[in-house]
């Protein structure tokens, strides 16, 4: 009696656990099945297992199939597992469809996976390729409002441009981004004011700059198509030539100031050279004359000079200091 007792509350036990679960999935499975998107119990069941928000891949399949585009749930699933947002890619197959633009799930989900975490979304992809964007160049949030040229007559240039973009999403994956298409577009009009006469010229005529950049075919391996540069403000900007040409002759002055100061140096070094032999020289004369007394004592001892020699060499020596002395002073009378 007990065994059975046992037994019925255990069935008792799973049947509502059973119940329970079938409960949880009703609301779902009806909502389904009353949308025209049936999905079976054991569907719902299976992702429950897999720890699958199965309401979410539902509400997915409900839209496309409302939308008429026939979706299976197994489908869905794949994308959410590999990482996807699955109403996204639902919405945009929708938003292309209206558009009548070609777009198939696996393209759709392709793009939302490579958007992933870069800020982007499927959703903004379609968007774009029906309504084009406008990106501003240079972009403002990089620190700079302008780009900047200069002409062949050193006079700089400011540019803003702005380029109105369509997305291609047929290169979409894989294309680069707004990035590149700012640092074409910039490149490409620093060139064209580079290769002016003269900045009257980029004033005169700014088209020439948007005609100039689109000829290059800047959008070659972007995700975007570019429709249009159009130029919304130059502006004249510094002379850069001639202040090239200040600080080179800045430069020219340091040079040659630096050389002739070298210049200075060595004829300093050489004057004080000069100025040491002088004085190396009248050392030697000095020697050379104290010898004379002990050449003349010599000469008196060895008999080679007399005394009377002696006086006559003296009074040549009065005579010359005397004739010297009356030299000087003539010529302090003339003057």
């Amino acid at each position: 009696m007990n065994a059975t007792l046992i037994l019925m509350i255990a069935a008792a036990v799973a049947g509502l656990i059973v119940l329970g679960i079938v409960i949880s999935f009703f609301n779902v499975w009806l909502k389904a099945w009353l949308s025209g998107a049936y999905v079976s119990l054991v569907n719902l069941a299976m992702m429950r297992l897999r720890g699958v928000p199965y309401g979410i891949m539902v509400e997915a399949r409900i839209r496309a199939v409302k939308a008429g585009i026939q979706l299976e749930i197994n489908e869905i699933e794949s994308q959410y597992l590999a990482g996807g947002n699955v109403i996204a890619c639902v919405q945009a197959l929708i938003a292309a469809q209206k558009a009548r633009i070609e777009l198939d799930w696996q393209r759709a989900c392709a793009i939302d996976l490579a958007t992933k975490g870069s800020g982007k979304s499927v959703e903004e992809a379609v968007r774009t390729s029906v309504d084009p964007k406008v990106i501003d160049c240079p972009n403002p949030e990089g620190g700079r409002t302008t780009i900047d040229g200069v002409a062949k007559d050193g006079i700089q240039v400011k540019v803003k441009a702005r380029v109105t973009v369509r997305t291609n999403l047929d290169r979409f994956v894989g294309g680069a981004k707004e990035e590149t298409v700012i640092a074409r577009v910039g490149e490409g009009i620093v060139t064209t004011i580079g290769s002016a006469d003269s900045y009257k010229v980029v004033l005169e005529t700014p088209d020439s700059i948007s005609k100039t950049v689109l000829s290059r075919g800047l959008d070659v391996g972007t995700a975007f198509e570019i429709l249009s540069i159009d130029i919304a403000d130059v502006d004249v900007g510094d002379n850069v030539g001639a202040k090239l040409q200040e600080a080179q002759a800045e430069a020219n002055k340091n040079m040659a100031q630096a050389q002739a100061e070298i210049r200075r140096a060595a004829a300093v070094a050489l004057e004080q050279e000069m100025k040491a032999k002088v004085q190396e020289m009248q050392a030697k004369v000095v020697a050379a004359k104290a010898e004379v007394p002990l050449a003349m004592a010599d000469a008196f001892r060895s008999g080679r000079l007399g005394v009377m020699d002696y006086y006559r060499m003296e009074n040549m020596q009065a005579d010359t200091d005397m004739r010297k002395s009356i030299s000087d002073d003539s010529g302090e009378s003339n003057n």
